[in-house]
């Protein structure tokens, strides 16, 4: 079905069965058995054909324009497949939320890129959820477990959160010794488009949900924990950005006994989100392998 295609697409782009059968290298008649072929498959006529031309009918109009597409993906997936697993090539879109894209992603790019010179990557940061199958991005990065089910995902990271602040801020400020304090606090928040907002704390058989209150937000975590380092007030934020300033002590862990996330049954694992496909591009899976492999030092349960 295939070389009939090619065929009909040679046909279209030459004006005549005698100047494609030449750029096919192919005799006239064999041009024309081909269309005649096409068209019996398709139960449609393509052409109106007379002495002196060739025109297209609406329904061939129609489908040259998909078959162009449609040849031109079929060309792609055969150069991809003749590619050597270990030289990817090609554009490679990845969004991931910015506060990962800048600690993790910007750093080990140029890695990946000195590994696989032939890969292009354009990285877009951002805080909103794309849509794989409308956006034309090939990787998404995200928290929690994926929701759309026609999705792969891989599990890169375990997104534990861990509350912090500041050495100075709480020197100033009242102590903060059980999960009920932060009420009187002033805490950055991760935004929730102006929707109250609460901390769930957890520990044994205990369970707390506090709801918190501050005068900085942010979709992203990198703003306030920019608030934080200043001692502008409490920080909920992944054990991954804080780390860092924890060792340097230039911020303190409040409350370590007590789990603490953003919600009560929530999933804070960070995926690597693709669309399926019978014929993955190499390249994705080289990016995600090449993450996975770093990211191990920090969370020894990636996975698939």
């Amino acid at each position: 079905m295939f070389e009939l295609i090619r065929v009909f697409n040679q046909v279209v782009e030459s004006g005549s069965f005698s100047q494609a059968a030449n750029a096919l290298s192919m005799a006239p008649s064999s041009v024309a058995r081909n269309i005649d072929n096409l068209e019996a498959k398709l139960q449609t006529t393509l052409f109106k054909r007379s002495t002196r031309q060739l025109v297209l009918t609406d329904e061939g109009r129609y489908f040259h324009h998909q078959a162009l597409s449609l040849v031109e993906e079929a060309d792609a997936l055969v150069n991809q497949m003749k590619q050597s697993p270990s030289q990817p090539q090609g554009l490679l879109r990845i969004s991931a939320f910015e506060s990962f894209g800048n600690v993790f992603l910007a750093p080990l790019i140029p890695r990946f890129l000195d590994q696989y010179p032939n890969v292009q990557i354009e990285l877009e940061l951002d805080n909103h959820v794309v849509d794989l199958n409308s956006d034309n991005i090939d990787l998404a990065i995200r928290i929690g477990t994926p929701k759309d089910s026609r999705l792969k995902a891989r599990k890169l990271l375990t997104n534990r959160t861990v509350l912090v602040a500041s050495p100075q801020y709480l020197k100033a400020n009242p102590a903060i010794t059980e999960p009920n304090d932060l009420s009187g606090h002033n805490c950055l928040l991760i935004s929730q488009q102006r929707q109250k907002c609460h901390w769930y704390f957890s520990r044994e058989n205990e369970r707390h949900k506090v709801q918190v209150t501050g005068n900085f937000s942010s979709r992203g975590g990198s703003p306030i924990l920019q608030g934080a380092l200043h001692g502008s007030g409490v920080l909920l934020l992944s054990d991954w950005m804080v780390a860092p300033y924890l060792k340097q002590g230039t911020l303190t862990n409040i409350l370590p006994r007590w789990q603490v996330s953003y919600g009560e049954k929530r999933s804070d694992e960070i995926y690597a989100l693709y669309k399926p496909s019978h014929y993955p591009k190499p390249h994705i899976r080289a990016f995600i392998d090449f993450i996975v492999q770093h990211l191990d030092s920090i969370d020894g349960s990636t996975g698939e």
